[in-house]
């Protein structure tokens, strides 16, 4: 199992009503065939640095893990969601693999999707502070 966690923060001209309809297309892209549990919602972390909210998906494996990345449901939520998105923390994602290369699998992955979607890689691009652990 991979579980894979983002924390976020909200551009400070997002509306409410916006925040709301992100969540949701969080829940929706949350809820494809390859994700096996998630959930979506507040950071109940220390949120001081503008962390506020958080997503987290399970992924039995990396076969389901690159379904996930390019499912259209995953494709369709990301260009509404990410112009929302002032800050981002990707991972640490943990997993019950013991396999040692297992992260550089799945940067891999991640990197053959910034190839083959290169708006996708465009449009991460425009949020303002991104760190991945």
């Amino acid at each position: 199992m991979i579980v894979h966690l983002l924390r976020f923060g909200f551009r400070d001209e997002t509306t409410d009503e916006q925040k709301a309809e992100v969540l949701a297309l969080m829940r929706r892209t949350a809820s494809v065939e390859s994700v096996s549990f998630s959930t979506v919602g507040q950071n109940l972390g220390d949120n001081s640095a503008g962390l506020t909210h958080a997503y987290c998906v399970g992924i039995k494996d990396l076969a389901a893990l690159e379904r996930y990345m390019h499912d259209p449901v995953h494709l369709d939520g990301d260009p509404r969601i990410i112009p929302h998105v002032a800050k981002i923390a990707i991972g640490p994602d943990v997993s019950d693999t013991p396999d040692p290369a297992l992260r550089e699998k799945i940067m891999a992955l991640h990197e053959a999707k910034l190839a083959k979607y290169p708006d996708w890689a465009q449009l991460m691009q425009t949020v303002p502070e991104v760190q991945i652990f």
